[in-house]
């Protein structure tokens, strides 16, 4: 078993729960992913602010690709480790 994580990043909160909603459905996630507030530098505004995905892959399974491109409708992107 390896500790493997993904990291998406989306461009807001809305953007974030769409896609951790589509997740179950697209790869059969079956554990709920984690958000994550990612506030730029210097900003306090929640609006300016980057919202990240945090994916468990515990079972490697999860396709880098698939992700770059799942990101990617969201206008995200996936973070390499």
């Amino acid at each position: 078993m390896s500790d493997v994580r993904h990291v998406l990043v989306l461009p807001d909160r809305d953007a974030a729960e769409e896609a951790a909603e589509a997740l179950a459905g697209r790869f059969a996630v079956t554990e709920e992913p984690q958000l994550v507030r990612d506030a730029l530098a210097g900003e306090d505004d929640a609006e300016d602010a980057q919202w990240l995905l945090v994916l468990e892959d515990a079972q490697d399974r999860l396709d880098p690709a698939a992700l770059d491109e799942f990101a990617a409708e969201w206008e995200g992107w996936r973070e390499e480790p």
